[in-house]
């Protein structure tokens, strides 16, 4: 077994909506972002490497390469996912904790959930997702960006 852990950080601005999890979230918000944006993905990509000792996403898919400008998180997801299958580590559960005043992280629990599972071929009850505030307190409290930790459990296939 391995244990890793992500975090990411991005500003928001006003917008039309994110994406946070492979879910498209319509809100007032976007975040900024070479790519999609997504930083639950973004967080969950560096756990997953981290836990294998391979870096971070940074180094995978770095933000000076133009061919990751407007990149699909989801796909990369599932990249750094067929990376660790090579090394013979599936993800066994996944914790993710997202702290932002908006949007609400409540309503569309459940159905990110579902999208993250189905980007790395596991179960709904294998992906966990919470949500705090930080009571307006720091950036995150005044709607300037979104934070996202991260933590994976990785087992071996025995190869």
């Amino acid at each position: 077994m391995r244990i890793g852990q992500g975090f990411d950080v991005h500003r928001t601005e006003p917008g039309e909506g994110m994406t946070l999890g492979g879910l498209w979230v319509p809100c007032d918000l976007q975040i900024i972002a070479h790519s999609d944006g997504d930083i639950v993905l973004h967080a969950l990509m560096d756990a997953m490497l981290g836990s294998l000792a391979l870096g971070d996403i940074g180094q995978l898919f770095p933000d000076s390469d133009p061919r990751f400008q407007g990149a699909d998180s989801a796909s990369l997801t599932q990249e750094v996912l067929a990376l660790c299958l090579t090394r013979g580590y599936s993800p066994s559960n996944v914790d993710l904790t997202i702290l932002c005043e908006q949007p609400k992280i409540g309503p569309i629990r459940d159905a990110m959930r579902g999208c993250i599972a189905e980007v790395l071929h596991m179960t709904r009850d294998t992906v966990s997702v919470k949500a705090t505030t930080t009571e307006r307190l720091g950036f995150v409290g005044r709607g300037e960006g979104i934070a996202v930790m991260a933590s994976v459990l990785m087992h071996s296939h025995g190869t």
